[in-house]
């Protein structure tokens, strides 16, 4: 089995149920193509570094998957024509970083 990490950018415009909508539709999608998702990150409403399809911002889900190529060719195959989705991107690893959220909030501790 191989590790992946994936990401997918969601358009601006979409609700919160839809973004949840989405999340199921790809778990599923991956869990019958024999897949297993390790770990799932929303990442939120994050600017983009140029407009994309006329939206500056996008709704950031990332994915970190034990699969084999079979299983992401389906999966980004269903997503090459879905409509709320403006880009992905799959990153093939050797080993993943399930311990740390990039994109948490970190609380300020001082030691003052």
């Amino acid at each position: 089995m191989n590790f992946y990490e994936h990401t997918i950018i969601a358009r601006q415009d979409t609700s919160p149920s839809q973004i949840k909508q989405l999340q199921d539709k790809y778990t599923n999608l991956i869990e019958k193509n024999d897949g297993k998702i390790l770990k799932f990150e929303s990442w939120g409403l994050l600017n983009l570094s140029y407009l994309i399809k006329k939206n500056k911002k996008g709704n950031y889900l990332h994915f970190k998957i034990e699969g084999q190529g079979n299983t992401i060719k389906e999966l980004e195959k269903s997503e090459k024509i879905d409509k709320n989705l403006l880009r992905f991107l799959t990153v093939k690893v050797k080993k993943l970083d399930l311990e740390t959220d990039y994109f948490t909030k970190k609380e300020d501790v001082s030691e003052k």
